[in-house]
């Protein structure tokens, strides 16, 4: 991909990964529609700082400790998350054991076999694409899901991700982990474990996490998912966004 952005630009990290998501869609991979959903994640980024906050952490290490206690767990990937982090998605899938399945609202058959190849092409061995699968109560295109992957998993992992499909999934008895920069949408309420933070930021920690406690008894990753509250964290988020506009519009920075 062509960097159009200066690295001495104030903004490289930002614009940089929005060349990205505009390399994904001239490559087939990311909607148009994504560019937008982008876009309103990161006024929220601003929100929260734009870096990884203390609750993020929180909600990393516990999604790592999930994922690696599971036996039967999915990483559900759109063409955003494709786009901005598919290495880190193989990796993680590699470390944890869980299955790399393609799910898209724009959905094409297209698309989706363009995702799987470049998955492959960061070293994803298998990626399970929708077949007869089927998500109960939903009618959007996300309904269709892999009937050996997101159907029969106990643990579904889904970095950006619509509201509803997130609401039909826990409906359906499975545990919902996220990352959505904004605490307030349906996905991040609904979700068991809602990392607030940036995918691009989420995912190498979430790695970290899973390498640090792949040593870990049992007991001890049932502990710390039991330990966590995701609606205190979400209360934590807005605390601290709460706080941070106090700041700034007392120094006149609002």
């Amino acid at each position: 991909m062509k960097i159009t952005v200066p690295k001495s630009h104030p903004r490289f990290i930002s614009l940089f990964y929005r060349d990205l998501l505009v390399d994904g869609v001239e490559r087939g991979i990311t909607s148009l529609s994504g560019l937008t959903a982008h876009g309103r994640g990161e006024a929220f980024d601003y929100l929260i700082g734009e870096k990884t906050q203390l609750f993020a952490r929180k909600a990393i290490e516990v999604a790592a400790a999930q994922l690696l206690l599971t036996k039967r767990a999915v990483i559900s990937v759109n063409g955003n998350a494709a786009a901005l982090v598919p290495k880190e998605l193989v990796e993680l899938s590699q470390l944890t054991g869980a299955l790399l399945e393609v799910n898209l609202f724009h959905r094409s058959k297209t698309r989706e076999k363009k995702i799987a190849a470049h998955l492959k092409w960061y070293g994803a061995k298998k990626v399970l694409l929708p077949d007869v699968g089927k998500i109960p109560t939903l009618e959007s295109n996300r309904q269709w899901i892999s009937s050996i992957g997101q159907k029969i998993a106990d643990v579904i992992f889904v970095p950006l991700e619509d509201g509803d499909r997130t609401q039909a999934l826990k409906k359906m008895g499975k545990t919902v982990i996220t990352v959505d920069l904004n605490p307030l949408s349906r996905t991040a309420q609904t979700a068991d474990i809602t990392i607030v933070d940036h995918i691009n930021r989420a995912m190498p920690l979430i790695i970290e996490k899973a390498k640090e406690f792949s040593g870990k008894k049992h007991r001890e990753l049932t502990k710390i998912i039991r330990q966590y509250d995701n609606h205190i964290q979400l209360a934590a988020v807005l605390a601290h966004i709460n706080l941070r506009l106090r700041k700034l519009s007392t120094v006149g920075n609002v």
